[in-house]
């Protein structure tokens, strides 16, 4: 294993997600360098990315999406977080709080779907035709490369996407019937054992609170204390590629240019130090709204930009287009609703029969926005007073008028979404109490689904990209084969692999569950097939 504590060596992570703070980790760990020669440098002013949690009770908190976490296939953030010790409970690691937090709270929901009538909707049988059935055998036989570029609907007959199955794998993991076939078929095999019970979603893990404060708030005081340097506020615009000096690699990342607080400067970077880029995120120029006022829908940011830069000029750094120039298909909007009255929380959880953090994603199937909330387990957020509740939602088709408020969601204010809601909950009459007593802060994300896009081999870059001597990828939108995106897994496992390539580090990255292997989990999901 090759180390680096005496050298003077930097390593500089453009972008201040959970990929970097993994990746921070790992050379501190597993590489061995000191924390001092470790630069983050992030555009915002909190690192985080988007496993983000802020807000107060009086002007409401902000979540812009709800990560779930896996235990069988969260292998990388497992190991990971059983490296840092917890904020919370002395002598136990953050993997330690997370799973007694799931032991005491599991999840088992009971109101999975819900229909336009209030009712609760039977999902113990997917719905599924035989022809269904046959195209999923099918796709998972299929190589990827035959795959191509196709959409799921252009596999599947259109009375797929309104199976029970359709609903709830649809707005657990956010896909769409015109995203990735090949994104589509790798959930279908990392996620096989979830199947037989995705109508409970019982195999959920969850964090204790919001996943800023239950996991980048550990990581990142970890990370401290081991002197890391945090540059925030802190653009960087472009990145210059030399011929590696040393002959020993093709090219080499040499300069880093940023703009910080405003000024324009640059970072001269030396054969053997070490540059991460996430390239693209699936929160850029996410806009918040308020109770009167509704989110802008943005366009490309610095992580897109900068990436198309890169590409322009550095032969195998993928094909950013592919992602970043479809946001009509990648958009969503969610919307996280400060409460200061129990009424809310009191009527869902009678109604769904679960109490707040025991439950999962309540879907309005028949919505025209395919509107989901989620009840966390309260307090969501370390400073939340124990008279305020929290909770979360989110529309996966944000250009569709509702069925109450004539309105595209992205054009609706958070009084608007509120009003919404209660109308599909037959609540209408309390909606004046809930308006008095709520901040609903919606949010509009051009990009979250973006990596979910149609795609073809080239068009992620892989991590380590042939001939670099010193530069990665890391994040959502490269290439680890049989892995899926969306998840903070991927982000961590990227950045696992980037560190010990470049490192040379002779330590085996864990290796990843595939449902398909288990004749168990193979027998549990034919027989839910057949259902």
């Amino acid at each position: 294993m090759n180390t680096h504590k005496e050298t003077n060596n930097h390593a500089y992570f453009i972008g201040g997600g959970i990929a970097s703070l993994a990746g921070a980790v790992f050379l501190i760990r597993d590489g061995g360098w000191a924390g001092e020669r470790i630069h983050i440098l992030e555009d915002r002013p909190v690192n985080g990315g988007s496993l983000d949690g802020s807000g107060n009770a009086e002007q409401g908190y902000v979540i812009r999406g709800g990560r779930m976490l896996n235990e069988p296939t969260y292998e990388c953030t497992w190991e990971l977080l059983d490296s840092i010790p917890s904020i919370d409970s002395p002598g136990k690691t953050v993997k330690d709080d997370i799973y007694a937090f799931t032991e005491k709270y599991p999840t088992h929901a009971q109101a999975r779907l819900v229909d336009k009538d209030r009712n609760i909707v039977d999902v113990e049988h997917m719905l599924f035709s035989n022809k269904d059935r046959l195209d999923l055998g099918k796709l998972l036989v299929t190589p990827e490369d035959r795959l191509g570029k196709q959409k799921i609907n252009e596999w599947f007959e259109p009375e797929f996407f309104e199976t029970n199955f359709w609903f709830m794998w649809a707005t657990m993991f956010a896909f769409q019937p015109w995203h990735s076939l090949v994104e589509f078929k790798r959930y279908m095999i990392r996620f096989m054992h979830e199947f037989p019970r995705i109508h409970t979603l019982a195999g959920v893990a969850r964090t204790p609170y919001n996943q800023f404060d239950s996991i980048v708030l550990p990581i990142q005081k970890w990370l401290e204390s081991q002197g890391v340097r945090y540059e925030r506020n802190t653009r960087v615009t472009d990145l210059d590629f030399k011929p590696d000096p040393t002959g020993k690699s093709r090219v080499t990342a040499h300069r880093i240019q940023v703009v910080k607080d405003g000024n324009t400067g640059s970072i001269a970077v030396n054969p053997d130090d070490l540059v991460f880029f996430t390239n693209g995120s699936m929160t850029e120029s996410s806009d918040l709204g308020s109770m009167t006022s509704a989110p802008v829908l943005g366009e490309k940011g610095p992580s897109f930009g900068l990436w198309e830069k890169i590409a322009a000029k550095l032969p195998g750094s993928g094909n950013p287009s592919a992602f970043d120039d479809h946001i009509s298909e990648s958009k969503w909007a969610s919307f996280t609703v400060t409460c200061k009255d129990p009424m809310f929380f009191d009527f869902m959880e009678n109604f769904s029969g679960n109490k707040a953090g025991t439950g999962a994603l309540v879907t309005f199937k028949d919505s025209g926005w395919l509107m989901s909330v989620v009840l966390a387990h309260q307090p969501h957020f370390r400073n939340q007073p124990e008279d305020v509740q929290v909770f979360w939602g989110y529309g996966l088709f944000p250009d569709k008028p509702g069925d109450f408020v004539p309105k595209k969601m992205s054009e609706c204010t958070g009084e608007e979404i509120l009003t919404e809601l209660l109308s599909h909950l037959k609540l209408a009459e309390k909606l004046p109490e809930m308006l008095e007593n709520s901040i609903c802060i919606p949010c509009m994300m051009p990009f979250i689904t973006s990596q979910f896009m149609p795609r073809e081999a080239g068009d992620r870059p892989q991590v380590v990209p042939d001939g670099s001597g010193n530069f990665a990828f890391i994040g959502q939108f490269t290439e680890i084969p049989d892995d899926v995106v969306f998840t903070v897994e991927y982000s961590v496992r990227t950045a696992q692999t980037a560190v010990y390539k470049l490192l040379d580090i002779d330590k085996k990255i864990p290796g990843m569950y595939h449902g398909n292997h288990h004749a168990k989990v193979l027998f549990d999901s034919l027989v839910t097939m057949v259902k």
